[in-house]
């Protein structure tokens, strides 16, 4: 067998910071749970408005991990 496979799966993140931050959060944390993560692709960003300013930025994103035992041989 030869070849990769891998499964997206979307995740949401939030930061008061960034759009980068709240990538960087949402990665750190389904990297606790999650192996062999390899990419992202950004679906969605938006966030909340507060006095004529951005308060929160939201993410939305798809993260591709490489399934075990699917490595090239």
């Amino acid at each position: 067998m030869s070849g990769k496979v891998h499964k997206k799966v979307e995740l949401v993140g939030s930061s008061d910071k960034s759009i980068e931050d709240a990538l960087q959060n949402a990665v750190n944390f389904a990297s606790q749970t999650l192996r062999h993560l390899d990419w992202f692709e950004v679906t969605q960003v938006r966030g909340n408005i507060m006095n004529g300013k951005i308060d929160t930025y939201q993410v939305t994103f798809n993260v591709g991990f490489r399934m075990e035992g699917s490595e090239t041989r």
